[in-house]
């Protein structure tokens, strides 16, 4: 027919299968629809975090403040006292707190050693690990600057460099372990606390960390700056304590809490003035178990 123009059936078949598509687009909330429509977002799993506040297992490690030394009786150590495991229930340990009377005996361990420095560290984290604990303490550091002389002292790097190593010995057989480290006492606060009373300064004699605690009523320059010195490196000691730690995402250190806690006189031993009393023992169980329960 002329003036018309006409369609070939390819061309006709064609039209339908586009007409069909934007037909189904618009009306079914096809390509273009969703184009202005935002998807709905899946739910996330809530992520576990990394700290468990109620470990099942608690290993202890250290020197002789987790021993409890001198706070039953005279140059013994009395670790039914101890701050970290003890079973007696006026210090309420960290144990006690998490675990329960009923479970403390069975699974929890005191590995600490009296007068042990940093450098035993490492040996003491891989007993622990043994055990496979769900939470390892680690207090150490005292006796690294309690030494016959200040000059004794145990170095920085090398303190870092045992601490580091024994966080290595840990996540070797225990890599799922949390780890509690109580920063190293105010040894200088000690001294002040001490000082003025007769005991102390009398036992103090025999020498007790006399790097610090040498000539307690000698206040010259010479003595002041020996005392200044060694709060620096105990000071230095809980930075490392703090960065080292600070690389281990399942290791929480105390945040100072240890060190600016002020022990008087009643928190102190009657015989030595400067290990815990068993009071300060159950103060040193409060501290850790806010720090290991912080959400």
């Amino acid at each position: 027919m002329r003036g018309r123009k006409r369609f070939s059936s390819r061309s006709r078949a064609a039209a339908v299968v586009i007409t069909a598509a934007l037909s189904a687009g618009c009306s079914a909330g096809g390509p273009a629809a969703d184009a202005t429509r935002p998807a709905a977002a899946e739910p996330r799993p809530k992520p576990r975090p990394l700290w468990n506040t109620s470990p099942a297992s608690v290993a202890a490690v250290g020197d002789s403040i987790t021993r409890a030394f001198d706070a039953c009786t005279v140059l013994a150590d009395c670790p039914e006292v101890s701050w970290a495991t003890g079973t007696d229930t006026a210090v309420d340990s960290l144990a006690l707190r998490l675990l329960g009377p009923e479970k403390v005996a069975g699974r929890s361990w005191n590995l600490a050693r009296t007068g042990a420095r940093m450098a035993e560290l490492p040996g003491q984290m891989a007993l622990a690990a043994e055990r496979r604990p769900e939470l390892v303490t680690v207090m150490m550091g005292a006796n690294d600057a309690c030494r016959d002389r200040a000059e004794l002292m145990t170095p920085v790097d090398d303190f870092r460099a045992s601490f580091t190593a024994a966080l290595a010995r840990l996540r070797a057989g225990a890599p799922k372990a949390q780890v509690y480290v109580s920063s190293v006492p105010d040894l200088k606060r000690l001294w002040a606390t001490g000082r003025v009373e007769p005991m102390g300064r009398q036992v103090w004699k025999l020498g007790i960390c006399a790097s610090m605690l040498k000539d307690a009523e000698d206040l010259g320059p010479a003595a002041e700056r020996r005392r200044a010195r060694v709060r620096e490196r105990v000071v230095a000691y809980n930075r490392v304590l703090q960065e080292v730690c600070a690389k281990d995402s399942r290791c929480r250190y105390d945040g100072g809490a240890v060190f600016g806690f002020a022990f008087d006189g009643g928190l102190l031993s009657p015989w030595d003035w400067f290990h815990p009393s068993r009071d300060g023992q159950a103060r040193l169980a409060e501290i850790a178990y806010r720090q290991v329960t912080r959400e």
